[in-house]
């Protein structure tokens, strides 16, 4: 057979095989032999092969049924499928509708048939087209945003360096964190590594037929080799997979979008990779039968093992992923036992004829690589619509398959027996212990001990009256009239005592309450002691009260210890089953977890990412597109499992633990030494790493240079205002040979304005103070006095526990540096500076004063201040103020409700105080004040946008979209950063759940396609910070100002605040 003939067989094979998928799909049907006898009978039509799967289904032909399992042998067997995903959802065509339903269905299926007649393209992959061109129109639209959105990466390139050892991440150029998911965990599988990296295409590529070139298999692999290069040895945080997805989007033309399956693609991906790895085979060992790595790796065989009216039949097949339903079951086992075993298997291995049918898979070799595809997608025949099933799901870490063997066929069906008979009898003890536990005839219903006990306490109680109404009517008045009631019950006064009326209940208990407190129902939280607790039994002698209580006693004891016994017998049936095959020989072919792929979301929209173990450093990573963070089983777990966040696990890899070839480093064949980094890439490979590195390095240097420039600029600047501001001498001056002393701007300003001139009446106050208490008259000593009056009254402030609205840490900056206990010299140096200000120049003894301030400032040794940290602590100060600033002005565009205004400010004013709280707890303001209206406001904004989008107009709804993307999607990364939030984490989850309750109404096509095109982006799980190049720009506030402003919106805080504010 020619090559070109043999890739036409190839795809004539893809082509039938895209019709079983399709008819599998529409009707519901899952039996391979079944679909291949409809589309035998009708030619390839697929109107008359869903015409015949219907009557089928109507009818039921038994005679037809032996079809089912007689397992044809088809040519490429490896496409055959297993307990395909749609046989939970059986679509109904035998209702009154058939023929309508029929007809719809037949006429799509007749338009995707003629199509690739047309086209020569199959509908799965124009289904990857359209997703691979939405994703390559995107990244190029992200080129040409401007820079004030969010969607860019980080200007700096030091941000997007990549930290030494630390895996690479894979950026979504556009709803493909499916490709990065898949990708990550293939990767890291570094014998599937090497085999890419060390592929080399073929001599003869240019003599391929031109089926070949039109699927791309060879580019594509190509780019892969680059992607996969970069991701060894690139110096860059993430790197762009724009080129490998652009290639796959070539292949295929397309102009509709959809956001891509994972099972789809990794299918799709391992079959591109099996034909380039064949092209090349096929070149390497012409004459002989050539050998495919990607086949060896990842695909298996099972033998089918069925039986129809005592007839028998075995048939051998290939798989790939192996997909598995997850609705109606607990854990990985049990999906694996259902998939495993179809219809009654009694007759299997019976001697006796039965009428009973079914068959088995036994698998008779498994790969290295054995992936599970979880379905977690069925189709809702009311809504008419796919739903996500969100039913928890356990796997194991270490998954042993020696009881799906093959060669342990026959132990495997004793034990699966014993289970059976187990379940039996553990369904029989439950149901005994539910009678025991949910015990009575009504709709309520009640444990029997607990029965027992009542009725105990029931006849030990003894009545406090005849009648039950008796002791109401004595105290309580005619309803309607008050003439009765004590002075509290018309006066709201509280009597000293109550005296029962005449004609009540006396006896020993009467006269033991002479004061009796009256009852208050909406105050008083419990019965009052003198009202019994439970009714009770007017007639009942001692005798019958013993003997009844000798009966109850007995009879709860008896149900106690019933319900301990079954209780009991059900936890050993439980613990029998769990260890069932624990034995040695049914654990001797160990899989370990190597990758689970997450989706979270929805059916129609939502957001895949990786958890990989790492076996060298014995932990799981989180692959998170961008983001590539250290995790645990525990996170995994929640993640993984379902019934949480609306994430779970779609796609399951493990590996083989015996070959540990699989994830094992390369070592120099000379020297021994494990390779790493550039070491691990042939020759090309290293080079092409090479230049993007320097080019990356080139980027890093102009940044630096840039910035190096601008702070230049900045210096020259300041100097520039400062020589500008110094006031006109007319006089000759002294020269001054001091170098010049550059305060902070709070701390001096040019005129004796706004914070300088509160500034210096604080330091005249001190000075007076200080003359006022001093003997002495010499500058020098008033200095030291004066400074020590200002201290002291700061330290004051710092000492002083204050309410929020009066932050003393706002009024100056020595009681900031009191509060986070800054060295002593940092503290001395800047009260010294207050009083060397050169606007304390209005009389001969503050010009005096700071004279001696300014010479004793120059006389400070560098080896006794450390200046880098001096500026620091101010910067910080700096900081401190402008998140002040930030923060008052978004909360009081917050209390105005202008919430679009308002985010920026809360936004940067989280960020600035999170940097400042890094250094620690009294740097900057209340972390959960800041949080709680940054998350609110977010809330408030996506609240509006619905709103804006439920009224169906083009205007209105075009606003709602751009505010979730421009504000609500990208400030959502901030909330997900820190997973110990769990409030921000509850309302991101509000705010999706929002939108996808949408998915299920009826509405305009034009809103389902925008409400389609957002919800990706909603629900997209990465933490990558989008960066937000330009803050708000500050105002300039005076001290007093400030800290009056900062005081009012705290205030209002405070008069507003309501128990829902979560505070």
């Amino acid at each position: 057979m020619t090559v070109e003939q043999n890739v036409l067989q190839q795809h004539s094979q893809k082509h039938q095989q895209t019709l079983l998928n399709q008819l599998r799909e529409v009707t519901g049907t899952t039996d391979v032999q079944l679909l291949q006898q409809a589309l035998q009978v009708s030619n390839g039509d697929l109107a008359e092969a869903v015409a015949f799967l219907t009557e089928k289904n109507a009818k039921v032909p038994q005679q037809d049924e032996a079809t089912y399992y007689q397992t044809a042998q088809i040519t490429n067997d490896r496409y055959i499928s297993v307990g395909s995903q749609a046989d939970t959802n059986v679509i109904d065509l035998t209702g009154d509708d058939k023929d309508d339903l029929q007809r719809a269905i037949a006429l799509s299926l007749e338009e995707s048939n003629r199509a690739f007649r047309e086209t020569g393209i199959t509908d799965e992959e124009q289904a990857i087209s359209r997703v691979l061109e939405a994703s390559i129109a995107e990244n190029k639209a992200s080129l040409k945003r401007t820079h004030t959105e969010v969607w860019s990466d980080s200007p700096n390139p030091h941000d997007r360096k990549r930290q030494e050892n630390c895996p690479v991440g894979l950026k979504n150029v556009g709803n493909t964190c499916w490709f990065s998911a898949v990708i990550q965990s293939l990767f890291n599988l570094l014998e599937f590594q090497r085999l890419v990296l060390n592929y080399s295409p073929p001599a003869r590529m240019q003599d391929l037929p031109r089926i070949q070139k039109e699927h791309r298999n060879l580019p594509f692999m190509q780019e892969l080799r680059h992607l996969f290069s970069l991701l060894v040895g690139s110096k860059r945080k993430y790197v762009d997979p724009s080129r490998a997805v652009e290639i796959l989007k070539d292949a295929f033309k397309s102009s509709e979008s959809q956001q891509q399956d994972v099972s789809e693609f990794t299918h799709k991906l391992l079959d591109w990779l099996e034909d380039a790895f064949q092209i090349k085979a096929e070149e390497d060992r012409e004459g002989e039968k050539p050998k495919n790595p990607m086949v060896d790796l990842f695909y298996g065989r099972f033998l089918a093992v069925g039986v129809l009216e005592g007839k028998k039949f075995e048939n051998t097949e290939m798989f790939g992923q192996y997909p598995l339903q997850v609705n109606g079951f607990k854990d990985l086992h049990e999906c694996l036992e259902a998939a495993m075993i179809e219809g009654e298997i009694e007759s299997l291995h019976s001697a006796e004829n039965s009428a009973k049918s079914g068959q088995e898979h036994w698998f008779t070799k498994l790969p290295p690589v054995l992936t599970f595809e979880l379905s977690r997608f069925e189709f809702n025949q009311t809504l008419g619509r796919p739903e996500k099933i969100h039913n928890k799901l356990e796997f194991p870490s270490m998954l042993y398959m020696d009881r799906y063997m093959d060669r342990n066929r026959d132990i495997t069906r004793i034990k699966r027996e014993e289970i059976r008979r187990l379940k039996e009898h553990l369904t029989v003890l439950q149901q005994r212990l539910e009678r025991y536990l949910s015990y009575g005839s009504g709709p309520k219903r009640f444990p029997l001990a607990d029965v027992l006990q009542y009725a105990m306490e029931f006849a030990s109680s003894k009545p406090v009256c005849t009648s039950p109404v008796e002791d109401i009517n004595t105290t309580a008045p005619p309803a309607g009239t008050t003439a009765h009631l004590p002075p509290s019950a018309s006066t709201g006064e509280q009597p000293d005592t109550y005296v029962p009326a005449e004609g009540s209940s006396s006896g020993p208990q009467a006269q033991q309450h002479q004061r009796v407190s009256i009852h208050k129902p909406f105050t008083q939280s419990r019965v009052p002691p003198d009202l019994p607790m439970h009714p009770a039994p007017r007639h009942i002698t001692e005798e019958e009260l013993r003997v009844l209580e000798g009966c109850l006693h007995r009879w709860r004891s008896e149900v106690e210890n019933d319900t301990r016994d079954l209780q009991a017998s059900i936890s050993r049936i439980h613990r029998t089953i769990e260890l069932m095959y624990s034995d040695k020989s049914m654990m001797q072919v160990p899989y370990r977890l190597h990758a689970v792929l997450v989706h979270e979301g929805q059916a129609n929209a939502g957001h895949y990412w990786a958890y990989i173990f790492d076996p060298h450093q014995q932990r799981w990573m989180k692959y998170n597109d961008i983001s590539v963070t250290k995790s645990s089983w525990e996170e995994l777990v929640r993640d993984s499992f379902g019934g949480y966040r609306n994430a779970s696990a779609y796609c399951l890899m493990y590996i083989d633990d015996k070959k540990p070839f699989l994830i094992e480093e390369e070592f120099d064949k000379e020297t021994g030494q494990m390779l790493s980094g550039l070491d691990k890439l042939p020759p090309d490979l290293k080079e092409y790493v090479e230049a993007d590195n320097k080019l990356f390095e080139r980027e890093m240097k102009e940044w630096d240079a840039l910035q190096a420039r601008k702070l230049q600029q900045e210096k020259l600047a300041l100097a520039a205002a400062s020589v500008a501001a110094q006031p006109m001498c007319t006089e000759p001056c002294p020269p001054d040979n001091t170098a010049p002393q550059h305060d902070p701007e709070y701390m001096e300003q040019q005129s004796p304005t706004g914070d300088s001139k509160h500034l210096q009446e604080d330091t005249e106050r001190a000075i007076s103070k200080a003359a006022a208490e001093h003997d002495e008259k010499s500058p020098e000593a008033l200095l030291n006095t004066a400074m020590k009056v200002e201290y002291t009254r700061l330290l004051r402030f710092a000492q002083e526990d204050t309410p929020p609205e009066r932050d003393y840490r706002l009024q100056h900056v020595i009681v900031y540096l009191v509060h986070n206990q800054a060295p002593k010299k940092i503290v001395e140096r800047t009260l010294l500076m207050q009083f060397a200000d050169r606007n304390l120049g209005f009389d001969e003894r503050c010009k005096s004063i700071m004279k001696v301030a300014r010479a004793k400032l120059e006389l400070i040794e560098p080896d006794e201040v450390n200046m880098e940290e001096y500026e620091m602590w101010h910067q910080d100060y700096r900081k401190f103020r402008d998140t002040t600033v930030l923060l008052l002005i978004g909360l009081e565009l917050f209390l105005k409700k202008s919430y679009v205004e308002a985010l920026m400010y809360l936004i940067y004013a989280y960020q600035y105080n999170k940097e400042l709280l890094a250094k620690g707890p009294y740097r900057g303001h209340d972390e959960e004040l800041i949080t709680h209206y940054r998350r609110e406001c977010l809330l408030k904004l996506n609240e509006h946008a619905a709103v804006l989008f439920e009224t169906g107009e083009e205007i209105e709804v075009n606003a709602g979209l751009s505010i979730m993307n421009e504000l609500v999607v990208a400030c959502i990364p901030l909330l997900l950063v820190d997973e110990m939030e769990e409030k921000d984490m509850v309302a991101v989850e509000d705010m999706r759940n929002r939108w996808c309750s949408y998915l299920g109404q009826e509405m305009e096509p034009n809103l389902q396609e925008k409400l389609t095109d957002f919800l990706p982006k909603l629900l997209d799980c990465s933490t990558e910070i989008k960066s937000f190049h330009d803050p708000p720009k500050l105002p300039s506030y005076s001290t007093l100002e400030l800290c009056e402003r900062y005081g009012q919106v705290m205030t209002s805080l405070t008069l507003n605040r309501t128990p829902a504010d979560g505070r």
